[in-house]
């Protein structure tokens, strides 16, 4: 058995730690304890001598060394913004999340030997940290417990009601989820679950979503770095039902697809800067009974065209998927048009973002450096195309989001017209890798999300 504790300084870890491994009769390895006895000082000599690349140096020597340790892991507070720590943490392991308001974690650190991580006064560091590190916090953990107003025993106890699954649904709740259960043709996740309490859950919420290649993805990731979690669709015509049965299991993230992005939001309990501008949400990490929405499709749109920063480019369409495309362009510093079958669609979301906006009848008379086509057009059925290879100039750059089929009728057109192209799998390929990192803390290059896809 291994479990981790992760958090700010001040939330318990060490004390909660200790009474967990009398209780589970298994050794306790406070990584902070270690840092300092491998490097034969205390840690605050550690900061003086040689500064903190130095003692994270060492906390990930140490980290490493616990990969396969079974036993009660306390991290130090920063440990887990290493995304190659939370990897070896989280192998095999259950992790918890310890948090309690920063008022009461300065009063608990007051007067520490440690010394700052920043120039703020200590109140100020104390909340500007946690903010720097919540995302990396939220997804690191499996389970989160807030500790402001526990002692350390009644924490440690609700850890062992948790790991031992005795911290079920009430019995309306169960039978509620059953019954979805039953409705989304889901009834294997309630036989998994019920063998197994300590699994988690993870799915892709959308209608349709039998297309998505997220599960055969995550399933294979969470294989791979030894994570006790299952990937599953959640295919329903409303999205309230689909967080609410999200909210009666064990579930830690869901990807978010049509057509659902938008209207997801509304039911979170907090939406990050870049969803909120862009106005749609594809990723949701939940954590505590809290769920938060984040945006990743932007980044599966910029990381591909980052080499074209600057040019001229036209987005097709007006929906979810083109506000993240715009979003992403203008972020690279290029000058974009917007163009859609819903002349006042384009309208509004190209004046969202200080962009030009027109017909698709009008494509032929933009000079596009850039095009990325952001409409359901071209996906599995359909075989249409909204451009042909006329339409398109030799050494355009075209990029197709829909990635079902990997080469779409435009990107067929595209080639013929000799222009670059760049399959809509890329952009799953970068934003996936984001949403992996946002749901389990654990950073994964492209190249091992495309081979898990192959």
């Amino acid at each position: 058995m291994k479990v981790v504790l992760v958090g700010f300084r001040g939330t318990g870890k060490t004390s909660v730690g200790r009474i967990l491994a009398n209780r589970l009769r298994v050794p306790f390895y406070d990584t902070d304890a270690l840092v300092e006895r491998r490097a034969g000082m205390p840690i605050p000599e550690i900061f003086r001598q040689y500064g903190e690349a130095h003692f994270r140096a060492l906390e990930r020597e140490v980290i490493a060394s616990l990969r396969t340790a079974e036993g009660v892991i306390g991290t130090g507070g920063g440990a887990v913004c290493d995304p190659a720590n939370v990897a070896d943490l989280r192998r095999h392991g259950t992790v918890f999340l310890l948090s309690a308001a920063p008022e009461v974690i300065h009063e608990r650190i007051a007067g520490s030997d440690r010394p700052g991580l920043t120039d703020l006064p200590p109140a100020e560091e104390v909340r500007t940290l946690l903010a720097q590190r919540k995302n990396a916090y939220l997804g690191a953990a499996d389970a989160c417990i807030y500790t402001g107003t526990r002692t350390p025993a009644g924490v440690a106890e609700t850890i062992l009601r948790q790991i031992r699954g005795e911290a079920g649904l009430f019995p309306a709740e169960r039978r509620e989820r059953d019954g979805l259960l039953g409705k989304f043709g889901l009834e294997t996740v309630r036989e998994m679950i019920e063998r197994d309490p300590g699994l988690l859950v993870c799915g892709i919420a959308g209608n349709p979503c039998a297309h998505s290649k997220s599960p055969l993805l995550y399933n294979r990731l969470f294989a791979h770095f030894g994570m006790h979690y299952h990937y599953t669709r959640f295919e329903w015509p409303d999205a309230e039902t689909i967080v609410r049965l999200a909210n009666l299991l064990p579930t830690k993230g869901l990807s978010v697809t049509i057509p659902f992005k938008t209207d997801v939001m509304g039911h979170l309990d907090e939406t990050d800067d870049h969803a909120a501008a862009i106005g749609a949400v594809n990723t949701v990490v939940r954590c505590g009974g809290r769920m938060y929405g984040h945006n990743t499709d932007w980044l599966g749109v910029r990381a591909p065209l980052a080499h074209r920063q600057g040019a001229r480019a036209v987005v097709l369409g007006a929906g979810g998927a083109a506000a993240a495309a715009v979003y992403a362009l203008v972020s690279l510093d290029m000058d974009v048009t917007v163009l859609s079958r819903t002349p006042d669609a384009a309208q509004r979301l190209a004046e969202r973002f200080g962009c030009l906006w027109g017909r698709l009848e009008e494509f032929k008379g933009v000079d596009a450096d850039v095009v990325v086509h952001a409409t359901p057009v071209g996906m599995e059925p359909d075989t249409r195309s909204l451009l042909a290879p006329g339409d398109l100039e030799r050494g355009t750059t075209v990029f197709d989001l829909v990635y079902t089929p990997p080469e779409t009728p435009l990107i067929r057109a595209a080639r013929e017209a000799g222009c670059e192209t760049i399959p809509g799998t890329e952009m799953f390929v970068h934003q996936a890798t984001e949403q992996f990192r946002l749901i389990t803390g654990i950073a994964v290059s492209p190249a091992l999300v495309r081979e898990m896809l192959a």
